[in-house]
């Protein structure tokens, strides 16, 4: 018997108070970086701490979404067993959502994820699918993951794959809870910029935008390495930003601007941020305000911007904020 899934079942799949720090998902704290970015020319910057959810990333969103959308039509069943391939955050936050629900959640990952990552998940209870070797035809570990996924599908005639990659409910997460709360507190905006791995969260605020016929342009940031917007493969240092193949969301038009940054620009972004505005955050974020700091002469005067802030940095202590590690990596401990 499983009580809390129950209580779902018979809501319809509606997640409510009963259902605890659920509820919490969304509505994230909007601030002003003015030491970060003091206002010049009449710019200001805001953050949307998306590393305020409850699980420390943007995807508590999508997860919870996803979720509740698969229990509305009845894909998913109390011994349903959840299976998603994911670098981390993903897979934190459906650990998370999942031992909340009572459910079963197998997650696939590679030796790109980190040890953190692993362990928080595997907290939560997690079941880890190891994919040691990437795929032979690309040299990616994603395309390995997926393989993966539909594998151990296979062995659970129960089972259930979120598909963070091509689900419209991860960047319907954003269209209808992310973007608006922005405009909510803002009102005009000028600029949204913000990090794309599956192009959720981007291709979400993008989507509101244009439902709504406002002005704002979408600044998406992608890793140097990456091929999401038309880059040049390469290596990467970060899981979570970027990815050595397109995914299917990237196939839609969403961006007004792409800028890529390095491994380095984000880290030192990431301490930088530490050191003014007292926000830990993870390196997708770094890669948002060096994006931000590269493009800033080309704003025009009275711009008004926000920065989607999407993980945590707790995350991110034995190499962004770890002096060895950043002096072995880049030569320089920040």
């Amino acid at each position: 018997m499983n009580p809390e899934f129950d209580c779902l079942e018979e809501s319809g799949g509606e997640i409510g108070m009963e259902d605890g720090w659920l509820n919490g998902i969304g509505g994230t704290p909007l601030v002003r970086l003015s030491r970060l970015f003091p206002e010049l020319r009449g710019i200001r910057v805001f953050a949307k701490l998306e590393l305020m959810n409850p699980t420390g990333s943007a995807k508590d969103r999508p997860a919870l979404r996803i979720l509740k959308n698969a229990l509305r039509k009845g894909l998913i069943g109390p011994d349903t067993v959840i299976v998603e391939s994911s670098s981390g955050n993903m897979a934190i936050s459906m650990a998370a959502i999942c031992r909340r629900l009572g459910l079963r959640f197998v997650c696939v990952i590679d030796p790109r994820t980190s040890k953190t990552n692993r362990t928080i998940m595997q907290a939560y209870g997690a079941e880890v699918s190891y994919v040691e070797e990437p795929d032979p035809a690309t040299g990616e570990y994603l395309p390995a993951r997926l393989a993966r996924v539909q594998e151990v599908l296979a062995a659970h005639p129960d089972s259930f794959w979120p598909n963070q990659y091509g689900n419209p409910n991860n960047y319907l997460a954003h269209s209808e809870g992310t973007m608006p709360e922005i405009i909510r507190e803002l009102g005009k905006i000028d600029y949204v910029i913000g990090g794309v791995s599956t192009c959720g969260t981007m291709l979400g605020c993008a989507d509101y935008i244009r439902r709504n016929g406002l002005a704002a342009k979408i600044v998406a940031v992608d890793a140097a390495g990456s091929v999401i917007l038309g880059g040049e493969k390469g290596p990467r240092l970060f899981p979570g930003l970027g990815a050595g193949i397109v995914p299917p969301f990237a196939a839609n038009s969403f961006t007004d601007l792409a800028v890529y940054v390095t491994d380095k620009e984000m880290a030192l972004a990431c301490r930088q941020l530490a050191a003014t505005e007292a926000i830990l955050a993870g390196p997708s974020s770094g890669a948002v305000l060096a994006a931000l700091r590269s493009i800033w002469d080309e704003l025009p005067d009275g711009s008004t911007c926000a920065v989607i802030m999407h993980d945590r940095g707790e995350r991110y202590m034995d190499t962004v904020f770890n002096d060895e590690w950043m002096a072995a990596a880049f030569g320089e401990p920040g």
